[in-house]
Parts: structure tokens; C-alpha cells; sequence
């Protein structure tokens, strides 16, 4: 059999013994039909069947993503006979471009906003050229009448927790329901976590300690800002030659930007369409 013209995919085999399963497996269905956008995962069919001991069985085809999950890059397993490998300032701002160009999109780019719920580094895909893809929408939520700000600010719904620990808004833990405002929380979080290197359940955040507590301390002064960057940046970085002046203030801007985003108060907060225009700043000042 000839395999030379033959596509590599990615399958995601749901487990339907696990709690909510079968409406994660309608809930990313409903919402990857309706959204294209070249900074989305793309689905290219779905399985609903039987497997050989007549159970049900439902699994996603996707489009394939050979440089795995940004996960694997901030955080990787040191048990993995891998070589080391870091992500540039460059590259990681262009995945946080490509990342708030989804959110901006999904938020604001339909006719029905779509929350996705569980932003956070395992859920974004790095294609074969590191451009980053949001996926896993089996939380993904539709705002069927789309609210103006006050009424995604004060909502509220008896339903669980949408979302993984470290990323979850605290309006969510009060109640409140899914939010384009629930997202951006989850965005200033990632954006921290990308350029700190540190992750929010780190061993280190505990009694009353949080990432976000953490970098506002250093956003005193820009100096100690760039004393909290990941160090693995820099090696990263060795090649490229950047002014140290850009370097600094394109620092504080994102720094900025994911303190404002990640504020405890939803209204505090801003959409994501400033927040894009923030990001693609911090890029051109870098790159002037």
C-alpha cells in the first residue's frame, strides 16, 4: 500500500464512561461547524458509531499539528529525551496575537458570540510554521442573544465551574455564567504564564500568592519586570538582535495588557478587539 500522498490527522477519542462527555462531543460539534478562522483548529469530520462491542463511540478528526501544543513548549517534561528547545519574545508575541485574533473572532466576529471556556496552553495547537490554533471547544458556550456589558458583568446560573483551575475567572466560582468577559480573564492569565514561564498552579502560589500577584509586585518598575521574564526566552533569543529600548517597552505593554485583562473585577476588564490592538502595538514596537 502506498502511503506518500497519505494526510496526517489528529483523532480525539471522547471516553463516554466520563462525566459530560457526550454533551462535550455535541457542544464542540455545534461550535466547529459554524466557525472558520485560520487561527481555530480545524475539524475535518466527526464519528458517531458503534465500536466492535456495539458501544457508542464518538471521536474528531483534525487537522494535524506537527509542533504539538504550547504546553509542551513553556513547560516541558524533563523525563522527555527531547533537545532543548524555547520560544523566542517574537514567537511567543505572535502566538498571543494569533490567540486574541481567535478570541476577537469568536467573540465578536458572528452573527452569536461563542465563549470558549477553557483557554489555556494545552488548548493551543502550533502549526508547522508555530502559528498558533485555539482548540478543545467541549466547553465552548453560545451567547444566543448577545448581552450588552452590564448583563455579562452581573449574570448569573446554577450551573458548574466551566473551565480548569488557575484560569477560571472568580466571577465564575460566584455563580455568574460564561462570559466574553470569562475569556479575556483566561487570556491576561496565558499571557502571563507565556512570558513569565510560570504556570498558575505552580507549587509556589499558595497562601494568598497568585501569578498575577506575583508580576503586579514587579510592574513597579519596568527594571524588575525584566527581571521576571522566563530566562528560557533568552536563550532563545540569542540570535536575534533586538534594541534594548523596544525590548523594554514592548515588555511593560504586554505586561499591561495581561494585568488589565486579568483583573478580578469583570468590568475592569478589556474586550478582546483592544486587546488585539494592544498586542499587534507591543509587536511593531518590538519589531521598529
Amino acid at each position: 500500500m502506498n502511503y506518500e500522498n497519505a494526510n496526517i490527522v489528529a483523532v480525539k477519542v471522547l471516553n463516554l464512561q466520563q462525566h459530560g462527555a457526550f454533551k462535550s462531543f455535541m457542544s464542540e460539534c455545534e461550535a466547529l461547524r459554524s466557525i472558520r478562522h485560520r487561527n481555530l483548529v480545524k475539524i475535518l469530520t466527526s464519528c458517531s458509531s458503534l465500536d466492535h462491542r456495539g458501544n457508542d463511540f464518538k471521536a474528531l478528526l483534525f487537522e494535524y499539528m506537527p509542533n504539538e501544543s504550547l504546553e509542551e513548549w513553556l513547560h516541558p517534561n524533563a523525563r522527555e529525551n527531547r533537545p532543548f528547545r524555547s520560544l523566542s519574545l517574537i514567537q511567543r508575541l505572535n502566538i498571543a496575537v494569533d490567540v486574541a485574533s481567535a478570541l476577537e473572532y469568536l467573540h465578536h466576529g458572528g452573527s452569536v458570540p461563542i465563549v470558549h471556556c477553557d483557554l489555556k496552553p494545552s488548548n493551543i495547537l502550533l502549526d508547522n510554521e508555530m502559528t498558533a490554533h485555539v482548540g478543545d471547544f467541549g466547553l465552548a458556550k453560545f451567547l444566543q442573544q448577545p448581552p450588552d456589558e452590564s448583563s455579562e458583568r452581573s449574570s448569573t446560573s446554577t450551573v458548574g465551574i466551566k473551565g480548569s483551575i488557575g484560569y477560571v475567572p472568580p466571577e465564575y466560582g460566584m455563580g455568574c455564567k460564561p462570559s466574553r468577559l470569562g475569556d479575556v480573564y483566561s487570556f491576561g492569565i496565558l499571557l502571563l504564564e507565556m512570558f513569565t514561564g510560570m504556570s498558575p498552579v505552580d507549587d509556589m502560589f499558595k497562601d494568598g500568592l497568585s501569578l498575577r500577584g506575583y508580576v503586579r509586585a514587579a510592574a513597579a518598575s519596568p527594571e524588575h519586570l525584566m527581571d521576571i521574564i522566563d530566562r528560557k526566552l533568552h536563550s532563545a533569543d540569542n540570535d536575534i538582535a533586538y534594541q534594548e529600548e523596544c525590548v523594554r517597552d514592548c515588555v511593560v505593554l504586554l505586561f499591561d495588557c495581561s494585568l488589565s485583562c486579568s483583573n478580578e473585577l469583570p468590568y475592569e476588564r478589556c474586550d478582546m478587539t483592544k486587546v488585539l490592538k494592544v498586542l499587534s502595538a507591543a509587536r511593531e514596537r518590538l519589531l521598529s
